[in-house]
């Protein structure tokens, strides 16, 4: 299947990223999909620097393949995705 994001980002051995959504019900919907299988999560404003708009994020801390994979196959929608650095 053809990609049609990017994951911006750096390369650190701690991973966070930030996935924007169009709205608040849908990083809900994506938080408490991700939650029913153990991963953990934080429901934020978008960050200006990862999308224009009034949107909602999730901050995900994990491996984002698979996030990437868990939100295809439940046919929930993002906007980007932003690898961030969490310290220690």
């Amino acid at each position: 299947m053809e990609r049609r994001y990017a994951v911006i980002g750096i390369d650190n051995d701690m991973k966070k990223y930030t996935i924007a959504f169009g709205s608040v019900n849908i990083a809900m919907k994506a938080q408490s999909v991700f939650r029913n299988q153990g991963y953990k999560t934080e429901v934020i404003r978008t960050p200006k620097n990862l999308s224009s708009g009034c949107g909602y994020s999730l901050v995900f801390y994990g491996d984002i393949e698979a996030a990437i994979e868990i939100l295809e196959r439940k046919g929930i929608n993002f906007k980007s995705i932003m690898e961030n650095f969490r310290p220690g």
